[in-house]
C-alpha cells in the first residue's frame, strides 16, 4: 500500500533540479527541452514531528531518520520528462511520459513561475509567458490522455442501451484500473456531476471530459510548485497562480539543491525543510559562494520560510493523499522492538487503514495471524478493524513470530 508521487510539467521548468534536490540523485540538468529522456525514480522524504519528544524517549530509527525530533520518512518519487502540447496524441515523447505516471497517486506540477519558458519549454524573456497557461495546458494533456483511453471501448458501453449506475462504475473502473484510478473516485465524480447514467449514450465529449477532470482530481490530486521564486517576475506571478484550483507552493529548487550539497560537504548545518541554516566553515568558501548563501537566506528563506521543495513533497503525501504516520513497537512499556531499539520504524499509511492492514504492511504473516493490537499511550487493546490514527504507537499481537 505504498504511494508514488510523480513530478510533472513541461520541459525546462526545473523538474530535474527539483528531483535532484529532493532525492540527491544526480540526473542530467540542462536548459533545453527533453533533457530527461528516461523517467528517473528516487527516494525523497516526508518530514514530520516525531513522537519521541512527546513520549520523552531517545529513539533509534532504522527505516527512517530522526534528528532533533524531526522524523524523515522515505517515499518514492518519479521524475517524468517534460510534456509538450498534444503529448496525449503522441507528440514529442508524450505517450511514453504519460505512461510513466499511470501508477502515480498524486502529482507535483513544477511551473516556471517567472514566466520564462514558453509552452514548448523554450527559454523566453521572464514575465512574457502566462503562467496560468501552463496549468491549463497540463490539465488538458492529462484529461485528454484519459479520454483517449476511455473512448477506445466507449461504444461497447453505450450500445448496450440501458445501463445501471453500478454497472457503469464497474465498466469505467475496469478501463481506468491501469491508471491507479479506483471505482470510489468514479462514484464520487458521478455523484458530483449532473450527468444522468440512464442517458449515457447521449453524453458528449465535453461531458466526458468534465467527468474525467473530476475523476482525475480525486484519484491523482495535484499541488503546484511555483519554481524559480527567486526571480522578481515569479513573485509577481504568485497572485496569478493563486487563482487556479490548486494549492500553490513557492519554490526554489536551485536553492534547495545548493543547501543540500553544502550540507553534504559539511559547509552548512541544514536539514531539508528548515527555515534557516548556519554556515559551519565560512573560511572554505569564496566570496561568491557566501553571496549565494546570503541571497538564499535573505531572499528565499526569510521571505517564504523555506525553499518549498520539502514542503511540496510533504504536502503531497500528508495533505493530498491524507497519509498518517504510525510507529510499530513490540514492547509498549519501553517502546522497543524485539532487538530493544526504541521507536525504530515509522510507517506512512493511507487514511482509513485498519490495525490488521497495518500489521500486514509490516509483514504478511503478522496480518494473517493478527489477534489484536495494543495502543501504547492508553495501553488499551484494539481489534482488527481499529482505524489507525496519525502518531499512533502500536504493538501488534499475532500468532506469527516477528523476524
Amino acid at each position: 500500500m505504498t504511494r508514488l508521487v510523480g513530478i510533472v510539467g513541461k520541459p525546462n521548468v526545473g523538474k530535474s533540479t527539483f528531483f535532484s534536490a529532493a532525492t540527491m540523485v544526480t540526473v542530467p540538468i540542462a536548459a533545453y527541452p527533453f533533457t530527461t529522456i528516461k523517467p528517473n525514480r528516487g527516494i525523497g522524504y516526508v518530514r514530520v514531528n516525531c513522537v519521541c519528544k512527546e513520549l520523552g524517549v531517545k529513539d533509534e530509527p532504522v527505516n527512517s531518520v530522526c534528528r532533533d525530533g524531526i522524523r524523515m520518512i522515505p517515499v518514492e518519487l518519479v521524475d517524468c520528462a517534460g510534456l509538450v502540447p498534444d503529448a496525449w496524441q503522441g507528440r514529442g515523447l508524450g505517450n511514453q511520459f504519460l505512461d510513466e505516471i499511470r501508477t502515480a497517486d498524486a502529482l507535483i506540477h513544477i511551473v516556471d513561475a517567472s514566466g520564462g519558458t514558453d509552452l514548448e519549454g523554450r527559454i523566453c524573456k521572464p514575465g512574457t509567458h502566462d503562467v496560468l497557461e501552463d496549468v491549463r495546458f497540463l490539465d488538458k494533456e492529462l484529461d485528454m490522455w484519459i479520454l483517449r483511453i476511455l473512448k477506445r471501448d466507449w461504444e461497447k458501453i453505450t450500445r448496450r442501451g440501458k445501463i445501471g449506475r453500478d454497472e457503469l462504475i464497474r465498466d469505467l473502473g475496469e478501463r481506468l484500473s491501469g491508471l491507479a484510478i479506483g471505482q470510489k473516485s468514479i462514484d464520487y465524480a458521478l455523484r458530483e456531476s449532473e450527468l444522468k447514467v440512464e442517458s449515457v449514450g447521449s453524453w458528449l465529449d465535453e461531458d466526458l471530459i468534465a467527468l474525467i477532470h473530476r475523476i482525475r482530481l480525486l484519484s491523482k490530486p495535484m499541488i503546484i510548485a511555483a519554481n524559480k521564486i527567486d526571480l522578481p517576475q515569479a513573485r509577481e506571478n504568485l497572485t496569478q497562480l493563486a487563482t487556479s484550483d490548486y494549492k500553490i507552493m513557492p519554490c526554489s529548487a536551485e536553492a534547495e539543491l545548493a543547501l543540500r550539497r553544502s550540507r553534504e560537504k559539511n559547509i552548512t548545518d541544514y536539514d531539508a525543510g528548515d527555515s534557516n541554516f548556519k554556515i559551519l566553515n565560512p573560511q572554505v568558501l569564496t566570496q561568491e559562494q557566501l553571496r549565494v548563501l546570503e541571497r538564499i537566506e535573505n531572499e528565499i528563506l526569510a521571505t517564504y520560510g523555506s525553499t518549498g521543495v520539502q514542503e511540496s513533497i510533504s504536502f503531497a503525501f500528508l495533505n493530498l493523499l491524507g497519509m498518517v504516520v504510525v510507529y510499530p513497537v513490540e514492547n509498549v512499556e519501553n517502546l522497543t522492538d524485539h532487538k530493544g531499539r526504541v521507536l525504530p520504524d515509522a510507517y506512512l499509511v493511507p487514511p482509513q487503514t485498519t490495525a490488521r492492514e497495518f500489521a500486514s504492511m509490516i509483514h504478511s504473516d503478522l496480518g494473517r495471524g493478527f489477534l489484536y493490537a495494543i495502543e501504547a499511550r492508553s495501553k488499551k487493546r484494539v481489534g482488527e478493524n481499529y482505524i489507525v490514527n496519525d502518531r499512533d504507537v502500536l504493538s501488534i499481537v499475532s500468532t506469527a513470530k516477528r523476524g
